[in-house]
């Protein structure tokens, strides 16, 4: 995630929690705050991989119609239907998970990913048509932040087989805000500190406002893919924002990094993810 105008400083769902302390190198995160971007709640530190530009060339994987596939119609998700407020929490699940096998989408996007994002798409069709989101910016946005959960080691119910953390916000890495702990450690697992959580990175106080329940199970878990992807989406429509208005799209994309570098990443993503052309080398921004 990329590098912003320094802020002041201010004073585990379905799997164990295991904190990934190398999942970035120092300085690649950052936090903005929703007085530079409107009023949505500040979002979140990100997850950015060393090998952030490693699929802009070679051969194009075969692309699925996830919505239409039978491993999808198969899931829970893919039948929504009216429910209570979902009950905000991490549940730890078992270790010996398999990683889901749903055939690859657009650009070798993780078919589990695709499927979240296009699950993501179409309830925000239904209930914020305003909006006009896109599964593809909801994919940009995951390949920056974690490279849709690290290449896609998520069941298939969309559970990481490994919890997601952003580095620890004690101010040890230059460019950071110190965050005090928000949520007595039940989110992120961690006290004493916030630290951003799951493959959309949220900070556990932004998640506790827009959570939402992407795979209806009644829980909004900020590790799983399909509550995540749900939960970015409203994040970024929120305030009557439209993802067809490439200015409020900005505007939005801005809540996760105030970087118009970072947008552009995420556009240039969304944009290869749509069209299934890879960018060539030099057209995805460093942040």
């Amino acid at each position: 995630m990329g590098r912003h105008r320094k802020q002041s400083p201010a004073t585990a769902r379905r799997s164990s929690v295991i904190a990934l302390t190398g999942l970035v190198p120092a300085g690649l995160v950052t936090v903005t705050s929703a007085s530079d971007v409107g009023d949505a709640a500040p979002l979140a530190v990100a997850v950015q991989t060393p090998d952030d530009d490693q699929d802009a060339h070679g051969a194009r994987p075969q692309t699925a119609n996830l919505l239409a596939a039978p491993e999808f119609v198969a899931h829970a998700m893919a039948k929504r239907a009216p429910t209570a407020a979902p009950i905000v929490k991490t549940v730890a699940l078992p270790s010996d998970r398999q990683r889901a096998t749903l055939p690859a989408g657009p650009m070798g996007i993780p078919g589990v990913a695709v499927a979240a994002y296009q699950n993501a798409e179409r309830v925000l069709a239904a209930e914020n048509p305003v909006c006009g989101m896109p599964w593809s910016l909801l994919a940009g946005i995951g390949r920056v932040e974690s490279t849709h959960a690290f290449g896609g080691k998520a069941d298939t119910d969309g559970n990481p087989l490994s919890p997601v953390y952003g580095p620890v916000l004690d101010g040890s890495l230059a460019g950071n805000q110190v965050i005090g702990d928000s949520d007595d450690g039940t989110l992120d697992g961690l006290a004493g500190y916030d630290r951003a959580i799951g493959p959309m990175q949220f900070l556990p106080q932004t998640w506790k406002r827009y959570a939402a329940d992407g795979n209806d199970d009644g829980i909004a878990d900020p590790q799983n893919l399909f509550d995540a992807a749900l939960t970015a989406g409203r994040y970024l429509c929120d305030g009557g924002l439209n993802m067809r208005d490439p200015a409020q799209r900005s505007k939005a994309i801005l809540r996760y990094n105030h970087s118009m570098a970072y947008v552009a990443k995420v556009m240039s993503w969304a944009t290869s993810y749509s069209t299934e052309a890879a960018p060539r080398a030099g057209e995805v921004p460093k942040v």
